[in-house]
Parts: structure tokens; C-alpha cells; sequence
């Protein structure tokens, strides 16, 4: 028994996208980050450090935005100057955001150190164990909340937009290997596309901010095992 809503061919629309044209407004503003691969976090301190929603935020607003300051990232995430700057500073003790170029007096920007981060979910160390699984939970709980703001929102966006979303829901039966290789899949299909986030001048004009999440995960079996 399986469901798929919208269109399941979706993903193969990505494979063979046209080359982006860039942006002009984008391409005074070249790489947002230092470090292009993500980082690979081993330190449960590190880890609970970056597992709180403001900060979270943050990050995505750097590579959104390029170096902002504390003033600019209040604009943007409705909060004050002083909490957004004590927020970068704890971001900056445990690596993940750096000081930028052209800060004038007072004016401090600043910009992502990596792309991203890495973790391993199950390792040996229960504490890195522990903080790894509820900076998951977070980072999903925030992929959900998008997902519900989309769906009420989206009858406000253009036609095309709306036409062009997808979802899918799907049940089928794999071995560990094999759902292993799934998610190695459909991560590669992403992979042309992942240029764009650090290099503005990559995204094609007209383009939007988009946000993919895949979860590939056993259900709990019926009483006959199926």
C-alpha cells in the first residue's frame, strides 16, 4: 500500500534543470561562508550549542543573506541587537560563525565558518549520543513548522509555484543496505544544486529559497510482522 502526493516524477525534473542564469542583485555578493564542506561535529558541547531555535536561525540567515550584523539580524528575525549579539558570540566560541570583512566602528559583521555540519547520530559517546538526537529533533520540528506554514500559505503564491511543489508519501519494504542507498540517492540529486547557497551569484534570477527534507525510517511491524 502506497501514497504519493503530487507528482513522484518530480525528482527527476532536478537531474536535468536547465543552467542557472545569475542574479544580478546576487552576484556583488559572491561566497557567504569560508568553508564550503560541512563540519564534522564530534564535541557534545559544540553540538548543544548550536541545538536552540534563535540560533538555528541565525545560521540560515547567513547564508541567506551573506555577513550580517547584530542590528541586521534582529530586522530580519524580529529580535533585539543585544540578543542576536550574544547569540553570534556563542556561535563564534564553538566555531560555527567568524567575524566578517568591512566592519566599520561598532559595526561588526558576521559570516558562517562552514556550509554546514555533519553528525553521527549513534556513536559510542552516549553524551555525543544524547546531543546529536535533540539537535535532530529540533532541526526536524523546524522542517514540520515550515512545511505547515507552506501549506497555509501557499494559495497566496504565484501559479507556477504552487504547480510546483511536491510531496510524497510512500510505504514500501528495504533492507538496511538498501535504505542506506536511498537516502545516498536522493542526496545526490541534490548535490548540482548545493552551489547555490554559498555562491549568490549562482542563483538563477527569479528563484526562490526552497527546502527539501527526506526521512526514510522502519515503522513499527503488525502483529504478523509485516
Amino acid at each position: 500500500m502506497s501514497a504519493a502526493a503530487k507528482k513522484p516524477a518530480t525528482a527527476k525534473k532536478l537531474a536535468t534543470a536547465k543552467k542557472p542564469v545569475p542574479s544580478k542583485k546576487s552576484a556583488a555578493r559572491r561566497q557567504v561562508v569560508r568553508d564550503e564542506k560541512p563540519r564534522q561535529l564530534t564535541d557534545p558541547r559544540v553540538v548543544r550549542a548550536l541545538a536552540h531555535p534563535v540560533r538555528l536561525a541565525l545560521l540560515e540567515a547567513l547564508v541567506r543573506e551573506g555577513p550580517l550584523t547584530a542590528t541586521e539580524a534582529a530586522e530580519l528575525l524580529s529580535d533585539s541587537p543585544g540578543n542576536m549579539s550574544w547569540h553570534l558570540q556563542t556561535l563564534a566560541k564553538y566555531g560555527y560563525v567568524e567575524e566578517a570583512e568591512g566592519g566599520v566602528g561598532r559595526r561588526r559583521p558576521w559570516r558562517r565558518v562552514a556550509i554546514g555540519t555533519t553528525y553521527d547520530e549513534t556513536p559510542g559517546d552516549p553524551e555525543l549520543s544524547m546531543a546529536a538526537a535533540a539537535l535532530s529533533q529540533l532541526g526536524h520540528e523546524r522542517a514540520l513548522d515550515r512545511l505547515r506554514q507552506w501549506v497555509g500559505e501557499r494559495t497566496s503564491y504565484p501559479q507556477e509555484w504552487q504547480q510546483a511543489w511536491f510531496s510524497l508519501n510512500i510505504l514500501t519494504y528495504l533492507l538496511p543496505e538498501e535504505l542506506e542507498k536511498l537516502g545516498d540517492d536522493i542526496d545526490a540529486l541534490l548535490t548540482p544544486y548545493r552551489d547555490r547557497v554559498a555562491h549568490p551569484d549562482r542563483r538563477p534570477a527569479g528563484s526562490k529559497p526552497i527546502g527539501v527534507v527526506a526521512f526514510g525510517h522502519p515503522l513499527q511491524p503488525t502483529p504478523s510482522g509485516n
